[in-house]
């Protein structure tokens, strides 16, 4: 999916701006994909959370060959009206996600399905922009802006082979639904009791992450601009090489949940992670300016730490909370919430950056948005972590009692 979403950020697309404003074009461009990214998010809570399994394959597919169109419209469209097509781009990618996971979730290996999965996405990023810039190096010649059009051409076979092999999961069996509790698809009714019964604990985790995804997309999107600054801009495969240790530092202590089985236990260890990760954006960018690390290093480091807050959300944070809440529903639900919400975040952090402090340069506003994250992270995951706790402990007592209620039962019986 990730090649017909990232590849066109691969592009400077310099000295190009909005109507001859002071906008760059190219904020335009990742502004217009992100709303009909964030838009999709919306769309999701109800689409996503309601679609059956019988549907997913052909709302797969259907979601990334309009996504392709859109890059054909981009190469063809004049300069002026492309944001339009990167705008219908985002609208079907944002389902993506969630139609994922919903093969993925409320088994016992989840932990590890839904970590390879988050690795994928952090080294996909990488590897499709190095992919977008090698075809518009003089070995091949391809211009910016035919370049998306190209690399979706280039992933295309292997998505729909990915997608057939998806389908083919069987669903979870009866000891997965023991375990993990039984995923079902939620409606309206059911969706707006499950955000008053966790609403307090709900708000502070959007707060996060409202946050947390407009740096992870700053950092994303704006990657070949700030490794340019940092002097890396003409280095070979620079996106890869960076990408590959951040995916890897998420995949190990993400998979490593899986071998705790209490879900309770395993809810805080991922909040653990996760303001480890808030932590570490502080520390890294504490160590680079006082010219401890390398550019490279730093950049490395708080994109670890950035993934290690952020990834949970969209895998195993809200499937761990159904689970030891016993809560009827999906995780994709809060994951599209929390997503809406996240893209939102990055949009206004975009126009903050251009229109208000238009004169501060990418790398400075990288470094103050990542001790800005650090602390919050660390205070609002803390949060969470207690209240959750809290909220898990009494859902067990309450598990526990209907239990022996049953057993009573029966042995009158």
């Amino acid at each position: 999916m990730y090649a017909f979403r990232k590849p066109f950020s691969a592009a400077k697309y310099e000295g190009m701006t909005f109507f001859g404003t002071e906008v760059d074009l190219k904020t335009v461009f990742i502004i217009s994909q992100i709303i009909g990214y964030a838009i999709s998010k919306y769309l999701g809570i109800k689409i996503c959370s309601e679609m059956p399994r019988s549907r997913r394959m052909i709302a797969l597919i259907g979601f990334i060959l309009i996504a392709q169109l859109s890059l054909l419209a981009f190469a063809v469209l004049p300069p002026s009206l492309k944001f339009l097509a990167l705008f219908v781009n985002g609208l079907p990618l944002g389902m993506v996600w969630g139609l994922v996971v919903w093969y993925l979730e409320g088994r016992r290996t989840s932990e590890l399905l839904l970590a390879g999965l988050s690795a994928s996405f952090i080294l996909a990023s990488g590897v499709v922009k190095d992919v977008g810039r090698w075809l518009m190096g003089d070995a091949v010649g391809v211009s910016e802006f035919w370049m998306p059009f190209t690399t979706g051409l280039v992933f295309l076979p292997a998505f729909l082979f990915a997608v057939f092999m998806l389908n083919m999961l069987p669903a979870p069996d009866p000891a997965d639904e023991a375990e993990r509790s039984r995923r079902e698809p939620m409606d309206g009714r059911k969706r707006v009791g499950f955000l008053r019964r966790f609403a307090p604990g709900l708000t502070l985790l959007f707060i996060a992450y409202f946050f947390l995804t407009a740096f992870r997309d700053f950092r994303d999107n704006f990657g070949i601009e700030v490794f340019t600054a940092l002097g890396y801009g003409e280095q070979p495969g620079i996106f890869i090489s960076s990408e590959t240790w951040v995916a890897f530092g998420v995949l190990v202590p993400l998979g490593l949940l899986f071998l705790i089985r209490n879900n309770s236990a395993a809810l805080l260890a991922t909040f653990g992670l996760m303001m480890a990760g808030s932590f570490l954006m502080g520390a890294a960018t504490l160590a680079f300016q006082a010219k401890i690390i390398s550019g490279l290093a730093w950049m490395i480091l708080i994109g670890l730490g950035a993934y290690l807050a952020y990834v949970p959300y969209g895998s195993v944070l809200f499937d761990r909370l159904i689970a030891c809440t016993r809560a009827t529903g999906t995780a994709v639900f809060t994951i599209y919430v929390a997503d809406a919400l996240g893209y939102t975040g990055s949009v206004t952090i975009y126009f903050f950056k251009d229109l208000i402090i238009s004169d501060v340069s990418r790398l400075s506003f990288m470094i103050g948005l990542s001790y800005f994250m650090s602390v919050l992270g660390l205070l609002l995951l803390s949060s969470c972590a207690v209240y959750f706790y809290r909220v898990s402990k009494r859902s067990a007592v309450v598990i526990d009692e209907v239990a022996q209620e049953l057993d009573t039962v029966n042995a009158v019986g």
